[in-house]
């Protein structure tokens, strides 16, 4: 019996299809999830530090102090001494490389240029004024989360930099390798809070929670659906960080058993992650069913639940051809997307809509960690509108413009005809006034 199921593209029509392409969106703006975390997100713009302890007893079984709330520089200081060595100098090469990736970003965010004969046009990039991170901690450790929120930030310059945190299940103890990361990049702003509750918190400031301009970060469906609750009240978010979702895209030349690997990499995140192999050969779909269904016995509980849940949300789709398995992918819009084909940059010329684009079955946990590119990914379709977080996320840009007064003056004829059809008397006579002082100008200069 297959892992995952196995769908004909040409019959995968309807409803089926519709289930499909719409994965983690599903729960993210189910009703009652929103009416549930709406009633969080009130509490604590109401209530304040009263509202997150509330949420942490309630939902998390554990009742936190509000001196406790903020996690002290005496907790961060302690993590570096509890973390093994070689997690250390893991999260050290990882930041490293975030790092230099993002200060690449940061090279062209700002411009100038003149784009016709007098007229200098361009922008100028600054950092936002504040920044909450959220980082998940409800299906594992997740340092590698905070180092691809927090390096980009701190690279685009950001002033105001605060973290969340949800503690363990059942305690008050925050995963030290995390707040390991917030040390080495000099963070101080570290809360702990559930997910609605610490977004809310950072979305509105509390006694204890700074109130901050933008809250980025990955998570549940109740965690992005917080998100979209906090914007809706006027704080900057970007859409949509869901549960973890990926798709290849392969011919006969891919290896099968890498192939199960990196399905098997993904589904693993949790039992809301979707997984999809797309592909013309049905005999690679045979090949990678049963080195999967190998791999997931080799998987401990409960990573070995999630994944077959997870895949058998996904599974495979044959195509026609490999244009066909990437015009399906155009469709799905996938966070992770891998071209495990004889040609992937050829191929990757024809990919309109993906978080990010893996190249020679370069596999999903190296990009993850380490190799630099972001791993907070739009989820749910929403790749089609939205980027992952670099530095480009926490920067916004003011558009620049110089036109001497040759240019301005050839300008001012056409500009005069468009203020006066929109009806605006005032912004046709600025430029009537400025060509008359010109001309008066230069005939007393030339007396």
């Amino acid at each position: 019996m297959s892992p995952f199921p196995v769908y004909r593209n040409e019959e995968l029509v309807g409803e089926a299809r519709a289930e499909l392409m719409a994965r983690s969106t599903a729960a993210v703006f189910d009703p009652d999830l929103n009416d549930a975390v709406r009633a969080i997100v009130e509490d604590v713009r109401d209530n304040g530090d009263e509202a997150v302890i509330r949420a942490l007893e309630r939902h998390d079984g554990v009742r936190c102090p509000p001196d406790r709330l903020r996690i002290e520089a005496e907790e961060i200081a302690a993590a570096a001494t509890s973390i093994p060595d070689e997690l250390a100098t893991a999260i050290r090469t990882g930041v490293a490389n975030i790092r230099r990736y993002n200060e690449h970003i940061l090279e062209s965010a700002s411009w100038s240029a003149e784009l016709e004969a007098g007229v200098v046009l361009g922008e100028q990039a600054r950092p936002i004024a504040s920044a909450g991170l959220f980082v998940p901690s409800g299906k594992g450790s997740f340092p590698s989360v905070l180092m691809h929120l927090a390096t980009p930030a701190l690279v685009a310059g950001v002033p105001e930099i605060a973290v969340v945190v949800p503690p363990k299940a059942g305690s008050l103890e925050v995963d030290p390798a995390v707040l390991f990361v917030a040390g080495e990049l000099g963070l101080t702003n570290i809360f702990r809070a559930n997910g609605p509750a610490g977004i809310a918190a950072l979305a509105f400031g509390t006694e204890t929670f700074p109130r901050v301009g933008r809250v980025v970060g990955p998570g549940s469906p109740a965690v992005a659906a917080a998100q979209v609750q906090v914007q809706l009240a006027g704080c900057s978010t970007v859409l949509l960080f869901g549960p973890s979702e990926s798709l290849i895209v392969a011919d006969e030349s891919a290896d099968p058993f890498l192939l199960a690997a990196d399905l098997v990499t993904e589904a693993e995140h949790g039992p809301d992650s979707a997984c999809l192999l797309v592909t013309p050969s049905e005999s690679l779909v045979d090949a990678v069913a049963s080195k999967v269904a190998y791999a997931l016995e080799e998987l401990p509980e409960p990573r070995q639940a999630w994944a077959r849940e997870a895949l058998a949300r996904g599974g495979a789709v044959l195509v026609s051809s490999v244009d066909q398995a990437v015009a399906f992918s155009n469709e799905y819009a996938p966070e992770h997307l891998q071209l495990a084909v004889r040609d992937p940059a050829a191929l990757a010329r024809h990919v309109e809509h993906a978080g990010e684009i893996l190249l020679d079955q370069l596999p999903f946990a190296a990009a993850n960690y380490l190799v630099g590119v972001p791993n907070t990914l739009p989820t749910g379709g929403f790749a089609r509108v939205s980027s992952g977080v670099t530095a480009r996320t926490f920067l916004k840009s003011s558009s620049t413009a110089s036109v001497t007064g040759p240019a301005l003056e050839r300008l001012a004829e056409s500009t005069v005809v468009l203020a006066e059809r929109e009806g605006f008397p005032a912004h046709s006579r600025a430029l009537q006034l400025r060509a008359a002082h010109r001309t008066a100008t230069v005939e007393v200069s030339d007396v």
